[in-house]
C-alpha cells in the first residue's frame, strides 16, 4: 500500500538519502532511443546543470549520482538545520534563483526578493523547502519534463509520478549506495570501465584527481563541504575500481585476495560487498541498514517489517 512520503522521511528531518526518478513515457530520458534513431544525450548535460543549481540553493551535499537512458540516480545528504542559519536575504536569493520572475530584469528579481522578505509566513515556507527532499526531486524533475516536452513538442507526464526514496541508515549503506549509484552504466553495459562512466559522480571525481586530491578526504561532488564518509578520494576509487571488475560480465577477480584494505573499516567479509552492493538495487526497499535499523523504520511506519530485513540478516 502506498504511503505518504512524509511517514517515511518526515519534514526537516537530515539524512541520507538514495533516490531514482524514472521516466515515464517509452521515450528516452537521454542516449538514442532505439525505437526512433533520435538521440537525447544533450538532455544529460540538462541534469547535471540542474543538480549543480540545485547543490547550489539547497541545504544539501551530493554525494553520488549517475544519469541514464531513462531514469536518474541521485545520493544526496540533507541538512535542514544549514537552512535556519541562513539570513532572510540568503534563503531569498537562493529561491529566486530556483524560481525567478518571468520578466527576468534585474528590477524584476528586486521586487520578487523585497516581496518574499516581506512576508514572513513565505519567508518561514521558502527556508523549510530549501532543507526538504520532495522539494528538491520536484524542483529537479519539474524543469527537465518541461524541457523535454516542449522539444518533443507534447504535453502530459514526463516522469513517473512517485520517485523512489531510500533512506541510507549508517556510513555502509552510503557507501554501498555511492557505488552502486557511480557504477550503474557499467550494470546496464553503457560502459566498459571506470573511463567511461561519463555523467555520473565518478566522473566528476576522475575528471579533477590527481595524486594529491586522492590523499584528500572524500568530499562530496556539488553542494555543503561536509565530510562525506571517513574515506579518502583514493580510498573511494580504488574501491569502484575493483568492485568494478566484479560486476562486469566475464571480468571476476579474486574477492576475498584482491579487496582493497578499505573495505575492512566497513565490513569484516570483504567476500560480502559485492552483495551488498547489489542489495541497494533490489534487495532493499525504504531504508537500507542493519536489521534493528529496519525494524524500527517498520515500527514507525505501523508495520511488522520492512522489505530488507531478510537481506540485513545475511549480510550481517
Amino acid at each position: 500500500m502506498t504511503q505518504a512520503r512524509s511517514s517515511l522521511i518526515p519534514p526537516g528531518q537530515a539524512g541520507t538519502f538514495h533516490c531514482v526518478q524514472r521516466c515515464v513515457r517509452r521515450a528516452f530520458l537521454c542516449g538514442v532511443d532505439r525505437y526512433t534513431g533520435r538521440s537525447f544525450e544533450h538532455r544529460k548535460v540538462w541534469v547535471e546543470q540542474r543538480l549543480a543549481l540545485l547543490a547550489e540553493c539547497f541545504a544539501i551535499a551530493i554525494h553520488a549520482y549517475a544519469v541514464m537512458s531513462n531514469h536518474l540516480h541521485l545520493v544526496v545528504q540533507l541538512e535542514p538545520a544549514l537552512a535556519q542559519q541562513w539570513t532572510d536575504a540568503e534563503v531569498a536569493a537562493r529561491w529566486i534563483r530556483l524560481f525567478p520572475p518571468r520578466e527576468g530584469t534585474p528590477a524584476a528579481h528586486e521586487r520578487k526578493r523585497d516581496a518574499l522578505m516581506a512576508d514572513p509566513t513565505r519567508m518561514s515556507a521558502a527556508r523549510a523547502r530549501l532543507g526538504d527532499l520532495s522539494w528538491l526531486m520536484r524542483c529537479l524533475a519539474e524543469p527537465i519534463a518541461r524541457a523535454a516536452n516542449t522539444e518533443d513538442d507534447c504535453k502530459g507526464r514526463f516522469w513517473e509520478g512517485r520517485y523512489k526514496a531510500q533512506v541510507l541508515c549508517d556510513d555502509r549503506a552510503v557507501l554501498a549506495a555511492m557505488a552502486y549509484v557511480d557504477l550503474n552504466p557499467i550494470r546496464a553495459g553503457m560502459a566498459d570501465d571506470l573511463a567511461q562512466l561519463h555523467h555520473t559522480s565518478a566522473h566528476v571525481r576522475l575528471r579533477g584527481v590527481s595524486h594529491d586530491a586522492t590523499k584528500a578526504m572524500l568530499q562530496p561532488v556539488a553542494g555543503s563541504s561536509v565530510a562525506c564518509l571517513p574515506i579518502r578520494l583514493g580510498e573511494y576509487l580504488a574501491l569502484l575500481e575493483w568492485t568494478e571488475k566484479q560486476v562486469r560480465p566475464g571480468k571476476r577477480g579474486s574477492i576475498a585476495l584482491s579487496a582493497p584494505s578499505v573495505l575492512a573499516k566497513f565490513d569484516a567479509r570483504p567476500d560480502r560487498w559485492v552483495a551488498r552492493m547489489k542489495s541497494i538495487g533490489s534487495g532493499y526497499w525504504r531504508a537500507v541498514g542493519e536489521v534493528q535499523d529496519l525494524l524500527e523504520i517498520a515500527q514507525r511506519l505501523g508495520q511488522r517489517w520492512l522489505k530488507g530485513v531478510g537481506v540485513a540478516a545475511k549480510l550481517a
